[in-house]
């Protein structure tokens, strides 16, 4: 039985069936609390210690998902294509917008966190919280930083990306380009797959968004930290 557990088919059914329980469960109750990527991650953290998988064999029999990020991001890139007209003559002002979002991200972080006399490690692993986890994680490692514990902050960046939009509206941001970079600035992959859902304007420029947050991220952290010595 043991065997069965482990199998890649039954880790892959496992994945899947966790999410689209989140999914039904989320468009039943509509509460943020059950985003379905919540929901699947604790239906399967509760499922593998059940069941007794570790997870190195989780990841192993994961490893065709986590192939199929390349492809997502590929269809990214092709909606952007489609939608090129829509940012061109807007070059300058939307790497600015990155660029000034990228700051005030990392700034922000250091500034709270030696207000409130937290440990460098932890600093570290929080001033990457606005880029997607490979990103995120590499940063932290190369920061001194607790890669776990930026993968955990990272994520619930991403789901507080849910209430991007009403943040947005209150604000009264009608630019579907200017909604599309905050979402895919602040909440990288799953705020993207929120403005996906806002329109195909806002999810192409939100993938932008993603790319340029993770370039520019990379290069100021390194330069904050060379400051800060």
């Amino acid at each position: 039985m043991s065997e069965i557990f482990s199998s890649t088919p039954f880790i892959l059914l496992l994945v899947l069936g966790s999410y689209l329980a989140g999914c039904k469960l989320y468009r039943k109750k509509h509460i943020a609390l059950f985003h379905p990527l919540l929901v699947a991650m604790v239906l399967i953290i509760a499922l593998l210690s059940l069941l007794d998988i570790d997870y190195d064999t989780f990841c192993a029999g994961s490893s065709f998902i986590s192939f199929l990020l390349g492809p997502s991001v590929v269809a990214l890139g092709y909606a952007l294509y489609e939608q090129i007209e829509q940012i061109r003559g807007k070059e300058i002002p939307v790497l600015t917008a990155v660029f000034a979002g990228g700051i005030v991200g990392i700034v922000s972080v250091i500034a709270i966190c030696r207000i409130m006399g937290v440990d460098e490690a932890i600093t570290s692993s929080l001033q990457p919280k606005s880029v997607t986890i490979p990103i995120a994680i590499s940063l932290s490692e190369h920061s001194n930083g607790i890669p776990s514990l930026t993968a955990v902050i990272v994520f619930g960046c991403g789901l507080l990306g849910g209430i991007g939009p009403a943040i947005l509206d209150r604000c009264h941001v009608n630019s579907r380009v200017a909604r599309g970079l905050a979402l895919g600035s602040a909440a990288h992959g799953l705020g993207t797959a929120r403005a996906i859902e806002l329109g195909a304007v806002e999810g192409a420029i939100s993938g932008l968004a993603i790319g340029l947050m993770g370039v520019i991220t990379s290069l100021l952290i390194p330069l904050f930290e060379s400051i800060m010595r």
